[in-house]
């Protein structure tokens, strides 16, 4: 049985030190949480009065659309494009759950973009759906349709305390066997010695006799159900935007346009919500790749569980603090932080 040792080198450090990426990364989205709680209530009155102004200009190019609809109606999509970009900028649940299980878990970049995409799509159709069923199908008013939004809304908060508990017990699962995996382990008959090279770099096929890459498993990001229910809950929440168009739209007898920009908005928020899996995805790549050559692997998977699991946790804590805090509003009331 052959077994690589790595040679001695002149200065040693506790492996510990290696894991430093991975401290950093914890604490820079520790750092931006606190921020984003000092800074709430700024957001939030900019926000309102931000998105108000925008309403008012999607209202006048509905307008300007009822009376001319072949000139304004790509101003519109133009329009409605640039809002859902904007309006994704700014804080929502839908972002943190997207940001969380990307820096918290192995997932290809293609997959990422594609949740990303569905979900942005599904919070554009899930308005669309609602508008057409309380006011096309049901006839309702106005007021049951923001109500309905509402506990849309308050459901989608529950998704997130649930999705969030899911992933701690998944990390609680994967570092119970982590842990478990670093008990001694029988002696060995050690027939031959073959000490790396000094210029060894660790790989999925280097043959030291460790495990350094997740496996492909991992890397689509788990199942199916997993992928379905991150795009259940960022997309179960409508967007308020959306349904303010949606409704005026109704009103002025020009729904179809109001769909149509209903969708733009939902392009324009996948492409916001893309460039933020973007960088999440580097970034915890660029973590992974400074630690995974020097600290031991075991204790790597062990980190990486942790933080899972610490993201787990925080989900657990925005969506009940999001769901106490939830109110209705009516009468054309504005959700700025509905994505």
């Amino acid at each position: 049985m052959s077994i690589n040792l790595s040679q001695p080198s002149g200065h040693k450090h506790h492996w510990i030190f290696s894991l430093w990426p991975l401290l950093l990364f914890a604490l820079l989205l520790t750092l931006a949480a606190q921020l984003a709680w000092h800074f709430w209530p700024q957001l939030l009155m900019h926000a309102v009065i931000w998105q108000k102004a925008l309403h008012q200009q999607m209202a006048g190019l509905l307008q300007q659309v009822k009376a001319a609809p072949h000139q304004a109606g790509w101003l519109l999509m133009l329009f409605s494009l640039s809002y859902g970009v904007l309006h994704a900028l700014g804080p929502g649940h839908g972002k943190v759950v997207i940001a969380t299980y990307l820096a918290t878990h192995p997932v290809r970049l293609k997959s990422s973009l594609k949740l990303t995409f569905a979900a942005s799509l599904a919070q554009g159709l899930v308005a669309i759906a609602l508008v057409t069923l309380m006011l096309e199908v049901l006839q309702l008013s106005s007021r049951q349709l923001h109500y309905s939004s509402f506990w849309l809304e308050k459901g989608s908060f529950i998704l997130v305390m649930l999705f969030g508990a899911l992933l701690s017990w998944r990390a609680l699962k994967r570092l119970y066997s982590v842990l478990k995996a670093q008990r001694p382990a029988p002696a060995l008959r050690i027939s031959h010695l073959e000490p790396l090279a000094a210029n060894h770099m660790h790989s999925e096929h280097c043959g030291c006799g460790h495990r350094h890459l997740p496996s492909d498993s991992e890397l689509l990001g788990s199942d199916w159900r997993t992928q379905a229910a991150i795009v259940l809950v960022m997309g179960m929440r409508p967007c308020s935007g959306a349904i303010l168009v949606l409704l005026f739209s109704k009103l002025i007898g020009v729904f179809i346009w109001g769909v149509i920009s209903a969708l733009a908005m939902a392009l324009g928020t996948s492409l916001s919500i893309s460039l933020l899996a973007l960088l999440v995805h580097y970034s915890r790549q660029l973590a992974m790749h400074l630690s995974r050559s020097r600290a031991p692997a075991a204790w790597h998977a062990v980190a990486w569980a942790a933080l899972a699991l610490a993201g787990g946790l925080m989900l657990v804590f925005v969506g009940l603090l999001l769901c106490v805090s939830a109110q209705p509003e009516f009468g054309g009331s504005i959700r700025p932080f509905s994505r």
